[in-house]
């Protein structure tokens, strides 16, 4: 057999898998979890239990229904029973730490009744918060305190209208520095700059070749293209490469004609992998093979490299290589929007064709502002060196947390490099239990489980910022370990030489 000549994955990213018994006993919870759903509804329908969901009012009844019942079998029979995990209220700035309104419900979580107190100083490991720029220091703001002075909170126009400022016009040509390209345009919302950018980008004809994990703010803006969608396994170059042949060899189905555009997508850093794109081998092959590519840095940009710039950087790649280089403010910048840079012809194209450029409201001066402060932050160019201390202090932290998770016995996924850590919890009694027990121990967690992941891969993900102190990583990781080995969640069977508890260690 021929052999790939990418056959060989990443050593640095890790995908350990269970023992077989842990993806048993995940299929038996949810089996046992749907008998119990059936036979609840069972008790609803003969009125033995109150049927909370919504329903179609009687005089509706001979209408066709607005949604199918089954539909909300799950979130009714599992989702409803834990939803006190998610959707919590902050009433504080969410940066390292933050307060959580307390709430209780008398009715299995189908409503919630606050009770006028407040959960203090929890520590937060699930914002996108890496640089630590979500903070409230009127010091570093005062810049930002000085444009809602003198601009107001909103311009409540287009760009192409009465809404361009100056400020808009800098903050891109600060992008395109940064990022090392020709040109960017900006956006007022990160999921929009993918979901109505792609659709300008590629139409009928078109072929996209999405990785299978990719952003749903991708999917759907593949989908509104009208283009054909093929998908290609996570991180897979032999799958890549197989596609791009068979399109390139056989061109559109039925007429055979050579497709109009090949465009590549992918992430830097997969939001619920923590996985890092193969972006040198992935720019052999779209070379290779004449298509495009479009990269989304949503979780990269500023996370990682030695100066912030992303997997470009990370790997020592030309950014001219990629042809579209998609990003947001949302996550290391702490604040809002996206940006779309490449060449100039590129942008100059968007400016006039792009809907989310068109017809949506400029960016919020403010907001504008905030992230002119963190770039040139990040660059030295507001004098400091603030912002190269911090991208070393994410990476720093994101080693030695990975590597203590790793000791535990955890079984966690991605590389060495990504602030996104994904740890397994797979059962789903034990993502919930997980979940308040982290929150008894005033530790804020983000849980994630089916359908959002594969039905075998529940998991907890955390998110390391540059802003966590080394005391509150160990806080963290002390806790983990006691409720990994209450809740026996430590799988991994990988050996790996065992240190103190993170309480017990003195920092240097």
């Amino acid at each position: 057999n021929k052999i790939c000549p990418f056959e060989q994955q990443n050593k640095q990213e890790s995908f350990e898998q269970p023992p077989m018994y842990v993806a048993v006993m995940t299929y038996v919870g949810y089996g046992l979890v749907t008998l119990f759903g059936y036979f609840r509804d069972f008790l609803r329908a003969v009125g033995l239990e109150k049927c909370h969901v919504a329903q179609e009012r009687e005089e509706q009844k001979d209408f066709t229904p607005l949604y199918q019942d089954f539909e909300n079998f799950y979130t009714r029979n599992l989702y409803m029973r834990v939803r006190d995990n998610w959707n919590r209220p902050i009433c504080s700035l969410p940066g390292p730490v933050f307060d959580l309104m307390e709430r209780v419900s008398d009715d299995y979580n189908w409503t919630f009744r606050f009770t006028g107190k407040s959960i203090p100083n929890v520590i937060n490991m699930g914002s996108y918060n890496y640089l630590g720029f979500a903070e409230n220091n009127a010091d570093f703001l005062k810049s930002v305190a000085d444009r809602l002075q003198r601009y107001g909170a909103a311009v409540c126009s287009t760009r192409q209208e009465t809404g361009n400022l100056s400020l808009h016009e800098e903050l891109e040509q600060l992008v395109a520095e940064f990022l090392g390209v020709e040109s960017s345009m900006t956006f007022g919302m990160g999921f929009a700059t993918n979901s109505m950018n792609i659709p300008a980008l590629v139409g009928k004809g078109c072929l996209i070749i999405s990785d299978e994990l990719n952003h749903t703010s991708l999917i759907l803006g593949a989908r509104l293209s009208g283009a054909t969608i093929r998908v290609f396994k996570h991180n897979n170059m032999c799958s890549l490469e197989k596609m791009l042949k068979e399109a390139v060899c056989s061109g559109q189905p039925r007429t055979r004609r050579p497709w109009r555009k090949i465009l590549i997508m992918v992430e830097g850093i997969y939001s619920m992998e923590g996985s890092v794109v193969r972006l040198p081998e992935i720019i052999a092959l779209k070379e290779k093979y004449k298509a495009y590519l479009y990269l989304d840095e949503a979780h990269s940009i500023g996370a990682v490299g030695p100066t912030g710039r992303g997997v470009t950087e990370l790997f020592n790649v030309n950014p001219g290589d990629v042809d579209v280089m998609m990003g947001t403010f949302t996550k290391s910048f702490g604040a809002a929007g996206g940006y779309i840079a490449g060449k100039k012809e590129l942008v100059d194209y968007l400016r006039s064709q792009s809907h989310s450029a068109v017809y949506a409201s400029a960016m919020s001066p403010a907001i504008t502002e905030q992230i002119i402060r963190a770039i040139k932050c990040i660059t030295g160019k507001d004098g400091s060196t603030e912002g190269i201390r911090r991208i070393r202090q994410l990476a720093e932290n994101t080693r030695y947390f990975r590597a203590r998770l790793k000791e535990m016995g955890f079984i966690i996924y991605g590389g060495d490099e990504s602030p996104v850590v994904p740890l397994l919890l797979y059962m789903p009694a034990k993502v919930v239990a997980f979940a308040r027990e982290m929150l008894a121990r005033k530790i804020g967690v983000v849980v994630v489980g089916f359908p959002a992941t594969p039905i075998t891969e529940a998991r907890a993900r955390f998110c390391v910022s540059a802003a966590h102190t080394r005391d509150m990583l160990n806080q963290v990781l002390h806790h983990l370990n006691e409720v990994g080995d209450n809740l026996c969640l430590k799988f991994s069977r990988r050996k790996h030489p065992s240190r103190p508890d993170p309480c017990e260690e003195t920092n240097s």
